[in-house]
């Protein structure tokens, strides 16, 4: 297995992304420890979890709160793999020039604060052992022509500077930092959501592939980045979007 005997991190574990990625890491053979604002969905994919045998461990952590992340840190330990996929409360459909500015940046400080504090606390412990990766969620950072995507885009482009920076300076500690970027994932837009259709095809129809990515997709990319056959990316981004961006 992939992540055999690794000790994972998933701030926002039980979203819909955090949970398939943290059911691939254990699928993979690592131990959980999932952290969110809410117990019930980290309750809920603990369960599946442990259900096919994996180990999870469940924590109420807001990713936005310094002692918060700090303590968690420092009670799990040994860090392998620390993921932060927590909601960003974007504000999506509103052209700039109509956009409250308080929509705009809630993106932005979300993705930079919660991003900081849980990649510093874990870059701690990983410089402490000698090794360890950070995976950071990310998107295209290119503009929309035919979509108002708020301040999401700018913020991708934050977290993308501070993923350089953390992979410059925790190199030489043997801490590998990596982002995962989509254009969109297919199977977590909610069959209820009003539109869905259309966005679905929207977002196909920009791939070079004729499909959009998966959950299942995010999740087995991550638990490949993740793990020691990936030891020589860092300072990189994993493309699985399909070939909706061009690198």
């Amino acid at each position: 297995m992939l992540l055999d005997g690794k000790n994972a991190v998933i701030y926002g574990g039980g979203g819909t992304i955090g949970g398939a990625v943290a059911r691939a890491f254990a699928r993979e053979g690592a131990k959980l420890f999932l952290a969110g604002r809410t117990a019930e969905p980290l309750e809920a994919v603990a369960a599946d979890i442990r259900a096919a045998g994996g180990e999870a461990e469940v924590a109420v952590v807001d990713a936005l709160d310094e002692r918060a992340v700090d303590e968690h840190a420092a009670a799990v330990g040994r860090i392998d793999i620390s993921f932060n996929l927590i909601s960003l409360g974007d504000v999506q459909g509103t052209p700039l020039i109509e956009m409250e500015v308080e929509d705009f940046m809630a993106p932005v400080a979300t993705a930079v604060r919660s991003t900081f504090l849980t990649a510093r606390a874990a870059g701690r412990a990983m410089v402490r052992q000698g090794s360890g990766v950070i995976l950071i969620f990310g998107g295209s950072g290119e503009p929309l022509r035919d979509y108002s995507i708020g301040g999401l885009q700018v913020a991708f482009e934050a977290l993308e500077a501070m993923r350089r920076q953390f992979a410059s300076e925790l190199g030489r500690h043997g801490v590998r930092v990596v982002t995962l970027r989509t254009s969109g994932v297919i199977d977590s837009i909610p069959e209820g959501y009003d539109g869905r259709e259309a966005l679905v095809g929207w977002l196909e129809g920009m791939t070079l592939l004729g499909r959009g990515a998966l959950l299942e997709d995010v999740g087995n990319v991550a638990a490949f980045v993740a793990s020691d056959k990936a030891r020589t990316m860092t300072a990189a981004t994993a493309n699985i979007s399909c070939g909706a961006l061009i690198d």
